[in-house]
């Protein structure tokens, strides 16, 4: 599978109040000739309208759902969806699904978070009646029985919030056929203590949800590195930050251990407005 380089946002992508930003950079994103854009899917009801938007403004950019939780959006509204964009937009849509997070899924709402990979497993079966292939949907997937069912049941894994080793575990798992895309959050910034202050404070919500927790568990990190902000020495495994040269090392250090495909999320401290300079510079270097 050819090399990928991919971007992956959140917030910025999501709020209305950027919007016509968030148009403008996708295509600067276009135009720098990254692969995808992967965007949070959120928690509201259904796919978000940002996914259609964004193909539209675009001419070849990749478009996928990073992800949209299988809790707040129905099987059969979302096929007909992605049947629109695939009719639309041929080829340029991907469906990123994932059980997201007990503590989220039962703040956002009335949803009881209970056997959420047999949730998936009736959400894959939903779209198969639906007609959605599996080449169109991946999964998030962090620990071995999703990313199995990843391979069985779709194009491939979506992994977020990893170090490099665990990106070398699931390409061990999955073989050599699947996608496998890691999202890789970086800080493009020499100064040591503003870079770090960025990355921990980064990492302090997604150290609290169990799902993160309990995979960096699996890969030998403790207590001490997954309390409040989270250790250096973890925050060193999960996001290169520094220089050009640094950072890109960093990211190719997944590529290396087996990733196709590398979704970068660049922190600067400011979740709504887009790096523009940071992504430009990335794409002249990993390009």
């Amino acid at each position: 599978m050819t090399r990928q380089v991919s971007v992956w946002g959140g917030h910025f992508w999501l709020s209305g109040k950027t919007r016509e930003a968030a148009l403008d950079a996708a295509r600067e994103l276009d135009e720098l000739g990254y692969s995808r854009l992967w965007t949070s899917g959120g928690f509201g009801d259904g796919v978000p309208s940002i996914y259609g938007e964004v193909l539209d403004a675009t001419t070849r950019l990749g478009v996928a759902s990073g992800i949209l939780s299988i809790w707040h959006a129905e099987p059969a509204a979302t096929a007909e969806t992605v049947r629109g964009f695939e009719e639309n937009h041929p080829g340029r849509f991907l469906l990123g699904l994932g059980t997201s997070h007990a503590p989220v899924v039962e703040a956002k709402g009335a949803n009881t978070y209970a056997k959420p990979y047999s949730r998936m497993v009736e959400y894959l079966d939903a779209l198969d009646a639906e007609g959605l292939p599996a080449e169109r949907r991946v999964l998030a997937a962090l620990g071995p029985r999703m990313l199995t069912l990843s391979a069985e049941r779709s194009a491939g894994a979506h992994p977020y919030f990893v170090p490099a080793e665990h990106t070398a575990q699931a390409r061990e798992l999955l073989g050599d056929g699947p996608l496998l895309a890691p999202e890789v959050a970086v800080v493009l910034e020499r100064d040591e203590d503003t870079a770090r202050a960025i990355a921990h404070e980064y990492m302090r919500g997604y150290l609290a949800l169990p799902n993160y927790s309990n995979n960096l568990r699996r890969l030998g990190y403790g207590d001490d590195d997954l309390a409040g902000v989270g250790s250096d020495r973890l925050l060193d495994a999960l996001i290169p930050w520094g220089d050009l040269d640094t950072v890109v090392a960093g990211i190719e250090k997944h590529y290396e251990a087996g990733a196709d495909e590398v979704a970068i999320q660049v922190l600067t401290g400011d979740p709504f407005t887009f790096a523009s300079s940071a992504y430009r510079e990335l794409a002249g270097a990993l390009m």
